[in-house]
């Protein structure tokens, strides 16, 4: 969905936790997605951001933070004219056995490019 991201923990090879600094451009979406085993933890650093969770929207501000539990649907997202930079801590970080294909569909059930209502109208992400 090119969404700026640094990941953390990539350089240390830890199969376990997962650290990423989302950077939400205005009126963006990140992947409407599920993790099988993973945990998350996402975490508003900047801003005012958005996550809707099985269908329920929470709004964070800075220095707020929500779980989300393993199969649970989420989708971050920034329906403001202001950039939201979030800290996402997951565990564990690697739920496909290295060197087995995954299949896609226990990821992303649905497809993952659509946005959220908040966000009717926008064409996210860019056209290049």
């Amino acid at each position: 969905m090119k969404i700026p991201n640094a990941d953390f923990l990539e350089r240390t090879g830890s199969e376990m936790l997962g650290a990423r600094l989302w950077r939400l451009p205005p009126m963006s979406a990140n992947t409407l997605h599920r993790h099988i085993n993973s945990e998350e933890f996402f975490m508003v650093l900047e801003g005012v951001g958005k996550i809707r969770v099985d269908g329920t929207t929470y709004e964070l501000r800075k220095h707020e933070g929500l779980h989300v539990w393993p199969e649970q649907m989420r989708q971050v997202f920034n329906d403001t004219p202001d950039e939201v930079l979030w800290l996402i801590v997951g565990a564990p970080d690697h739920e496909v056995p290295k060197g087995e294909k995954p299949d896609l569909t226990k990821f992303y059930p649905t497809d993952p490019t659509e946005l959220p209502p908040e966000l009717e109208g926008v064409i996210w992400p860019p056209q290049d």
